[in-house]
Formats: C-alpha cells, structure tokens, sequence
C-alpha cells in the first residue's frame, strides 16, 4: 500500500500540496486547485486576468490522470462577456462627520482629515480646519475585488504645515457583514476612544468594465448591440440614472513609438483611464510599432468624463517609462471610427513620437447624461498632488488677467454709449435702454442668454469664431496665522504651500470665468444646447408663473431639505453644470493633432487587424 498526495509546480516551484491518503492505491481527495493568474504591471497594482480550477475528486493514481473542468464552447457571446470582468462590485461611501475627535494643536482643535484604504485602492479627503467636530460631507466610489466584501481601513490624520502630519485614530470596517444594494448608516468608532465617524456605505452590483479580445467584441454582435441600445433607450431614461451609458475602445496599435531602451526599442504596452475604472494591455517586447488589438469596455456614469490612453514602456528594475498619452473627451467620439491618434507629452500641451491606433463607441441615454450634468462630478481618487510651478503659475496669472480684462473691456464699452463718442452706437443704446426698462420682465433674463448663445451658434454655423474677450492684476492678500519664529524649513515649506494656494485659486478663477465663455461659445455643443432647454423652460416658468411663487418654493426646498435628508450633500448645480464645460487650458488638452502623412499607408495596409 502506498500513502499517496498531489503536488502541483510551475516552473519547477511547488505551488500547492493535497492531503494524504492513507494506505489507498485508489485515492479520492474530494479538493480543488485554483490557480490565479496575473497580468504583472511595473510600480501599479497587478491586474486579474483570469483563473483555472482542478477538481482533484476523480484523480486515478496509476493512470496519473486529472479531470479538468474547462468552459462549454456554446457559451454565449454575453456569458463570455461577464466571465471577463475584473471586479464584482462598487462600494460607494459618503462621509459625514466626525465626533469628539482629540486635540492636536496648541489650540486645542485638530485639523483633521480621513484617508481610506481597501486593498491597493486609496482615497484622502478634504481637510477640515480648527475643529473636532468636522463636517465633511464628501462622496467617494472604491472597486470591489474581493466577492466577499475585504476590509475597509480607515484612519485620521491632523493636517500640520511644513511638518509630518500627526495620526489621530483608525477603524476597520468588514464589507462582507453588509448587505448588498442597501444604504448602512454607521457609526464608526476609532481606536482608544479617540472619537467617532459617521459613515453612509452602500454596495452595489458589478458594473460594466471589462477586458477582451477582438475576437470577443461586444458591440459587433447585432443582437447584443441591440440590447445595450434598448437598455439606454429614452424609454428607460429614469432606471437607474447613475447608470448614463457604456464606452467601448478598442486599442488596435501604435506606430513610430520612442525608443526607450538601449536596444533602440522599447517593451510598450498601454493603460485606459475613465475616471477611477483603469484597465490595462499585455506588454509587447522589442519593438516601436506594436499590436495590441485589446477591447475595453467601460460604465460612463458621467457623458463628460474623458477617456485617457497612456503608452508605457516595461522596465523591471524601475518603474515604466511615460511614451505618450491621448485624452479624448467621450463626447467627441465618432462610433465605429477607426482613428489614429498623435501621442502627446504627460501635459497634453505637445505632441512626442508615435501615433495609436483606436476605435471606439459610446451609447447612453441623452435625459440620464443631461440630468447627471447638475449633479457633483466624481472625483479621482488617484491623482498627483500639486507642486510649485512658476510656469503654471504665470499661466494661471495670465488666465485671470484675460477674463478680467474681459470685464473691463466690456464696461468700458458701455461707458462710451453713455460719452457720445459715437453717436449712431449711442443712440441705439438709448433706444433699447428706454425700450427694454419700459418692458421689463425677469423671464426676459434667460431670453437674454439664450440670445447671446443664438447669436454665436450662427456665427459658428456661418465660419466666424465668436469673439473672445481679452483679459489686469490680482492683488490677493495672505493672512499669515503664526506670528512665531520658524526654522528654515518650516519657512520654506509654508512659503510653498503658500503659492500652491495662491497657483490653485487662480486656476479656479481662471477656469470659471473660460467656462462661462465656452458655454455659449459652443464649445461642447451638448452643454449648449442643454442650457438652451434649460433657459427656454426657466422663461416659460417664470412668464406664467409668478415670481414670488417660484420664491416661495425655493425658499420652502431649501429650509426643508435638512429635515427631509439629514445626510445630504449639498450642490450647486450651476457650478456643477460649469464643471462639464472644458477650460482653454482643457480644449487644448483634448485637440486632436494631425498625424504625419508618412504613416498613412501603414494603416491603409492594416486597417482591419484581427
């Protein structure tokens, strides 16, 4: 008699061991093997890529024979779709408020913020300054890896200047102990009584992000094109509305690329953001023109957001090198067009060697995208954090000085109706001032807009751009909150963050007053024409409904919405509205480079890969 086990090896190194059997030439284990594979990614999270199963209940000794469930080759196109995706689930968070926190100034308040921490995702949030009772009111999705949940680590942290930032607490949190599709409101308590956080955690189903290969291509089958189609169908427009649609990229090739090894070669392989869903291509070896040939498939919550394509070059002793970057905002995708894309710099502001080849498709729902356009947009919770820049912050300068010599421009044009300097212009200024006083409604206020956004749609409808108003100086003073003596670097390190303030504000300043302009510049026509019906409908309310009712409901909203979501998050929908619109600096960013004409024959030559 023997006493037999299994061993299992790849490339020579034992990778799983079974029980024994004793004395039994004829074993029944009764286990199985899952072998996990996956796709290794240099300085990021590895990806998931798939897994086998070996039932090891039938395993015959002497005809070393093992039984191995492999897939049915009648699986639908569908079926084979959603064995691809790589995570089971989004948890989504809302944080509330702290409690009680302890103090970690001389002041005797904290400064406090929250970092969160599931597997190799993170997210920081806002910091909350001199309080121990923050408030904080932020909404945040994490993937969900694990089928069970994993565990949430949550710690907190006082914001210090020019010195490491002092640990509050921490909790854990076990996702696998809430039910699914249901709001929890949880009251967390940090460790050693160091105080409380108030939490909203909800997890929701998979969603639709995946990985495949042309040859399982969701969108080419006419039967599950026509599913999604229907599922975003203006029937279904108030079913789920965080659901808007579904983009799918297929990333053929690249040619031309840098050469970013010794060998005159590079190891590229690519990497598709949409927000906080990221996927990633296999690395081709040893050549500046590879094939990929990979489908994405990606949930748009957001019509707005912008899909980004980066090409890397693998290095196993460091981490990957940057080849280039496209960043396509999804509006501006053209379905079933195959197009060839100039790589770009890290900023988006020049282009550098090689070109990629993509095609891609979005479906969505035009009444889900337009109301998710009032809603906060969701924040990356894996971005670079900002550094002093005097470039970005003579851009930022710049920027403010074009909108507010925009201002000036504009009253002073006004001002010279009321000089006489010319008296054709002065006169038709009067003659509208007397008329339109004389007629005055509040409705005629979004006419008024809705004009102006007329007005430069035929200017572009007819080859005119409409005219952008030329931007003065700003003076912002900064408080300096210690009055004590500092070291060197304490100095310094104020001084720094002093600047990244004063770089950030001007950009929002910058930023505001351009998307104000590219709204009615049409810039992004959707945004345009949404704030057409926008304005059209706020007219026709307001001309047949009294002014002092609209009030009262608003005023009646607005007190009352405390009582009726305690947890709410407030907006803005304006500023939220603005968001979507695309700075100068953005459109810039999103322009599409012409491609060399050198490169043309080579995509005529492959113009079906796969």
């Amino acid at each position: 008699h023997y006493d037999p086990y299994v061993k299992f090896k790849i490339a020579g190194k034992e990778v799983f061991r079974s029980k024994i059997i004793h004395k039994n030439l004829n074993p029944v284990w009764d286990e199985r093997v899952c072998l996990i594979v996956f796709d290794y990614d240099f300085g990021l999270q590895d990806d998931f890529m798939g897994s086998a199963y070996l039932y090891l209940d039938s395993l015959e000794l002497q005809r070393y024979r093992v039984f191995i469930i492999t897939q049915q080759q009648n699986l639908r196109l569908s079926d084979l779709y959603r064995k691809s995706q790589l995570w089971r689930g989004i948890v989504s968070i809302r944080l509330i408020e702290g409690r009680n926190l302890i103090p970690m100034d001389q002041n005797g308040l904290s400064d406090p913020y929250v970092k969160f921490k599931l597997g190799p995702q993170k997210y920081k949030s806002k910091t909350i300054p001199k309080t121990l009772n923050p408030q904080w009111r932020e909404q945040f999705d994490l993937h969900l890896y694990d089928e069970e949940g994993g565990i949430l680590e949550i710690s907190v942290w006082d914001k210090d200047i020019g010195m490491r930032d002092d640990f509050i607490g921490q909790c854990q949190l076990d996702l696998s102990k809430l039910s699914r599709e249901k709001t929890h409101k949880l009251e967390l308590e940090l460790e050693e009584d160091k105080g409380m956080l108030v939490l909203l955690v909800t997890l929701t189903a998979t969603v639709t992000v995946s990985i495949s290969d042309l040859s399982v291509n969701l969108l080419d089958d006419p039967h599950e094109r026509q599913q999604i189609i229907k599922r975003y169908s203006p029937l279904r427009s108030f079913f789920n509305l965080k659901d808007v649609g579904m983009v799918q990229v297929k990333i053929l090739r690249a040619e031309g690329l840098m050469a970013a090894d010794v060998t005159g070669k590079s190891d590229p392989f690519c990497i598709a953001e949409l927000c906080n869903d990221r996927l990633q291509t296999h690395t081709v070896y040893k050549t500046l023109n590879p094939e990929w040939n990979k489908v994405f498939t990606f949930n748009v919550k957001d019509i707005h957001a912008v899909l980004e394509i980066t090409v890397y070059d693998e290095d196993r002793d460091r981490s990957a090198d940057f080849l280039g970057k496209v960043a396509i905002p999804l509006l501006n995708i053209r379905n079933s067009e195959q197009k060839a894309y100039v790589l770009k710099n890290k900023e988006l502001t020049r282009p550098t060697k090689g070109v990629i080849f993509l095609e891609a498709d979005v479906i969505f729902n035009a009444v889900k995208a337009s109301l998710r356009t009032f809603v906060p947009p969701e924040q990356k919770y894996i971005e670079e954090e900002a550094k002093v820049s005097k470039q970005m912050l003579q851009q930022n300068f710049n920027r403010v000085k074009r909108c507010v010599l925009f201002l000036i421009n504009t009253g002073s044009y006004i001002n010279s109706c009321f000089q006489w300097e010319s008296p054709r212009r002065s006169l038709c200024a009067f003659l509208i001032f007397v008329v339109v006083v004389w007629n005055f409604e509040i409705y005629m206020v979004p006419l008024s807009l809705l004009l102006l956004l007329t007005w430069n749609y035929f200017l572009l409808a007819s080859g005119k751009e409409p005219r952008e108003g030329s931007v003065v100086s700003v003076f912002m003073d900064v408080d300096c909150p210690d009055s004590e003596k500092k070291g060197f670097l304490d100095k310094f390190y104020a001084v720094q963050d002093v600047i990244i303030t004063v770089q950030n504000a001007l950009d929002e300043v910058a930023c505001f007053g351009e998307r104000v302009k590219n709204t009615f510049n049409w810039s992004v026509p959707f945004l345009s024409w949404l704030a057409i019906t926008v304005l059209c409908a706020g007219a026709t309310l307001i001309y047949f409904i009294p002014l002092r009712f609209i009030v009262l409901v608003w005023g009646i909203n607005k007190f009352t919405k405390k009582l009726r979501d305690p947890y709410n998050i407030e907006n803005n929908e304006l500023l939220d509205f603005l968001s979507r619109v695309p700075s100068d600096i953005q459109l810039v960013q999103y322009k599409d480079l012409k491609a060399e004409t050198s490169q043309s024959p080579s995509k005529k030559r492959r113009n079906n890969p796969g």
